[in-house]
């Protein structure tokens, strides 16, 4: 062949692969998108999910279908988005927090690795913690809850919803921090434990602002601080640990992280558009409030590297209290 005709037909070919490139790059979704929860209807990750959902839908004119498939505390969903093409066409409305400490509790039998198999799009927003106590008990600031504790080893107890429930990881951090002897008493979810706290049958409990602030309010309960840098919004008479537990504290700082996820290996262009795309979502006002309502303080949106930073920082935190406490996923 012409070496001329030949460098012009290869020239044609690759602007021809560039053009398809391209196009394939702008069709994105080619159809309907799956959005999986892995938790049940009407919580934090539901909710971010849902109104993340309808505005994506409407940017991409396709259909961006939430699907709530919970179990096995969230691994169950996370698993099936794992296994899923990596085309940007299911993604994984997660609870970062949680899923870094299941996936590390429960190891092989999760049937994921959480920083192998996923890609991080965007860290959407956070939801501060409150350790809370039933009003009987013998402490009135969280400064008298610890002295408590070290003057009655093993005897102040605490609930949470599980091994690897953000409240059990909180209230271990705590433990760990403050050299205490407690009394762990496992539930099959948030609500038992809270239910059990208020009767009087266990002593404490670390619980999301928005699950404990009706009973707050109500005087069935009691706040002593609150686990986030900064007072909460709800909560402003409320005390942060830092402030209340004095400088050994000043760097407690404990949220619920909430996330999109992809599976690994769904192509850069996709991620970047939905990065950008749940970017410009979460800086609307109507989301926020409506989010800020439900107890979720929005981030500032993130770059793909921040977001998988982040998870990272949540996987070797949670990690780090697993093994230091030595829980097991039966416990």
């Amino acid at each position: 062949m012409d070496p001329n005709r030949r460098t012009a037909t290869l020239t044609f070919v690759g602007m021809a692969a560039l053009a398809y490139a391209g196009s394939a790059r702008a069709a994105y979704p080619e159809r309907s998108v799956r959005m999986v929860v892995p938790y049940p209807a009407g919580g934090a990750t539901d909710i971010i999910g849902r109104l993340l959902a309808q505005r994506l839908s409407a940017v991409f004119k396709q259909p961006l279908v939430v699907e709530n498939r919970p179990g096995v505390s969230g691994n169950m969903g996370a698993r099936e988005v794992a296994k899923a093409a990596a085309d940007g066409h299911t993604l994984l409305m997660g609870a970062l927090s949680s899923h870094a400490a299941m996936a590390t509790l429960t190891g092989a039998r999760a049937g994921y690795d959480l920083l192998k198999d996923f890609v991080s799009i965007q860290v959407v927003g956070e939801v501060p913690m409150v350790f809370v106590v039933h009003p009987s008990f013998p402490a009135e600031t969280f400064g008298q809850l610890v002295a408590y504790a070290r003057a009655n080893p093993g005897k102040v107890s605490y609930a949470s919803g599980g091994a690897g429930a953000p409240h059990r990881m909180t209230a271990e951090l705590f433990r760990i921090q403050a050299g205490l002897e407690m009394l762990h008493v496992p539930y099959k979810g948030s609500a038992p434990a809270i239910t059990d706290l208020m009767g009087g049958q266990v002593n404490m409990m670390a619980d999301t602002v928005p699950s404990a602030l009706p009973f707050i309010k109500a005087g069935k309960l009691r706040a002593l601080a609150v686990t986030t840098s900064r007072r909460v919004q709800t909560l402003p008479e409320v005390p942060t640990v830092a402030e209340a537990g004095g400088p050994p504290w000043k760097d407690f700082d404990v949220s619920i992280f909430y996330g999109l996820l992809a599976p690994a290996g769904t192509p850069t262009e996709v991620l970047h558009r939905l990065n950008a795309e749940v970017a410009k979502i979460m800086r609307d006002s109507e989301i926020q409030k409506s989010l800020q309502e439900n107890g979720v303080n929005v981030l500032t949106p993130q770059t793909l590297s921040n977001a998988n930073e982040r998870l990272s920082r949540e996987v070797a935190r949670w990690s780090k209290v697993i093994t230091t406490a030595g829980i097991k996923p039966d416990d």
